[in-house]
């Protein structure tokens, strides 16, 4: 029961926190919007351990992981994922995001030496179709640039997840909690987006409307406070492969919110292509009969 509503609730925060950051797209400038968007996360993450007594520190010997979720989870990737929002609507966002199933199959191959089974290179060339037949009026018959950029920034932002989930299932082995990695890791994410403002001249912006000021409430404190806690904590639990069969289910939540307010237009060959997409990643998880085992006196028998 634990799993079941961890697992609802990450799809239902994370299948509508695209709609959300495509709101954030326009006066503020992309860097801008990730830092405050992980700077307001870790003060109420950081304050809530705080109160109830329950913030840790990590160990010395912790703190590099910690630092490569951070980065990976809390910074590289939203940064992909904000400028990726200014070529594609974002409901196409997820569906290239919803591929993190094969990103961490093969992930956990190089980090963990699990075996890569058949069937995630089925995934993957199902979901490598369905994105082209998604996106191929744009990238092969009109040739727009934008949507390459738009792909091409949706795969780095969901590769950088990917390390994150790595770097999440080593620090929940040493027995930190994700909540624990989640308030230090904000807090060392917004630190990073902070100096690279810095050093790249970035103005910093301040919200312009309500509107821009909502969508940040919301990517802060269901966005990522809980929606990051609730993730990784399927993955403490089930492990980083069928936590990621949550993304399967994102762009179904999201295209729908993208044809609601981006003018997203479904086609036939849009909605075959979604699911080619959603068949791959449902691939990963399909429960394969299993051949049950001849018993010895039935053996027995047939040799007599």
């Amino acid at each position: 029961m634990t799993n079941l509503l961890l697992f609802s609730s990450t799809v239902l925060i994370w299948g509508t926190t695209w709609i959300a950051i495509a709101l954030q797209i326009g006066p503020v400038p992309v860097l801008v919007s990730v830092f405050f968007r992980f700077a307001l996360a870790a003060l109420v993450l950081v304050a809530a351990l705080l109160l109830s007594g329950r913030l840790k520190v990590p160990t010395l010997r912790q703190q590099p992981f910690i630092l490569v979720q951070a980065l990976s989870l809390f910074c590289c990737n939203f940064l992909c994922f904000y400028h990726a929002a200014s070529y594609v609507p974002s409901g196409l966002i997820s569906v290239v995001f919803s591929l993190a199933t094969v990103y961490n199959a093969v992930n956990a191959r190089i980090f963990f030496a699990e075996p890569i089974k058949p069937r995630t290179l089925v995934a993957a060339a199902l979901g490598a179709t369905g994105l082209a037949l998604l996106f191929g009026p744009d990238i092969f018959t009109a040739v727009n640039p934008d949507s390459w950029k738009g792909i091409g920034l949706s795969a780095l932002g969901t590769l950088f997840f990917s390390f994150g989930n790595m770097a999440s299932r080593r620090n929940s082995a040493s027995g930190i909690s994700p909540l624990t990695a989640n308030a230090w890791g904000m807090s060392y994410g917004s630190i990073a987006l902070l100096t690279l403002i810095g050093i790249t001249g970035t103005p910093i912006v301040l919200p312009p409307d309500t509107t821009y000021l909502a969508a940040l409430v919301y990517l802060s404190v269901f966005g990522s406070v809980i929606g990051f806690t609730t993730y990784l904590m399927l993955v403490s639990r089930i492990g980083s492969q069928k936590a990621a069969y949550a993304t399967v289910l994102f762009p179904v939540v999201a295209l729908t919110l993208s044809s609601l307010y981006e003018d997203y237009q479904f086609t036939p060959l849009a909605l075959f292509g979604l699911a080619l997409t959603l068949a791959g990643n449902a691939v990963m998880f399909a429960r394969l009969p299993r051949r049950q085992a001849t018993p010895p006196f039935e053996t027995a028998s047939r040799s007599a």
